[in-house]
């Protein structure tokens, strides 16, 4: 702990907002992982882009993705 009191004040906010851009994307890939789609690509087009564009794409399946998909049984 003591090597966190040496740490710039900037940085506690840098590494505040990098924690909650990885969480935004594991949670949509978690939540479209687990959720039942119309057709089967496009829980793997939102799985895709939720990997493979990290933030933004976590972003775009909270916005839009997120009411698509229906509660697996």
């Amino acid at each position: 702990m003591e090597m966190l009191a040496n740490l710039p004040p900037w940085f506690m906010g840098v590494l505040a907002v990098t924690v909650i851009c990885i969480s935004i994307s594991f949670w949509a890939i978690y939540h479209a992982y687990w959720r039942e789609f119309p057709t089967i690509q496009e829980k793997l087009i939102w799985l895709v882009v939720a990997v493979f564009i990290p933030f933004i794409g976590g972003l775009a399946y909270l916005i839009w993705g997120r009411t698509r998909g229906k509660e697996s049984k």
